[in-house]
């Protein structure tokens, strides 16, 4: 039933969520919100909301300002978030863009983002391989859009 009435008001209800709660002032709204937000891109049940989420530019820079909060759980939990859009195997043209312009910051800031974790293995385990897919990224927006035009012709 979520599911369905989020599908059918996406642009409204994602507008409010994360205009009034992910950009809240509040250390435990923005953080409950990031994570409830994480909790239902992946649920299974809400698999469409995801991808349609994931598909947008402007999330994905709102998720990345999330990753540079001074807070390290909102981090923590934004990262959680910014996962979904960079091991996506099927990105948007406008995620991929962002994701490229945005690839050597990425790869400079990644390896040390919450270095103090050093027992969550999982988050480990991750956060490397986020770094593996980034590095697979083109280094320069020209260069993908060279490389889609070469698949395309073939």
């Amino acid at each position: 039933m979520v599911a369905k009435y989020i599908d059918t008001n996406f642009d409204q209800f994602f507008d409010k969520y994360n205009n009034i709660l992910i950009k809240s002032e509040s250390y435990v709204t923005k953080r409950q919100s990031i994570k409830l937000l994480g909790e239902v891109l992946l649920d299974r049940q809400f698999y469409e909301i995801m991808t349609r989420y994931v598909e947008s530019g402007d999330n994905l820079k709102l998720i990345m300002w999330q990753l540079k909060d001074d807070r390290k759980m909102v981090q923590y939990e934004a990262f959680h978030v910014f996962k979904i859009f960079a091991a996506n195997p099927n990105k948007s043209p406008d995620v991929k863009r962002l994701l490229t312009m945005n690839r050597q910051r990425l790869l400079d800031f990644l390896p040390n983002f919450l270095a103090d974790r050093t027992e969550d293995d999982q988050f480990s385990d991750e956060k490397s391989y986020l770094i593996k897919q980034i590095k697979l990224l083109p280094q320069t927006p020209s260069q993908q859009s060279r490389n889609a035009s070469q698949e395309s012709s073939r």
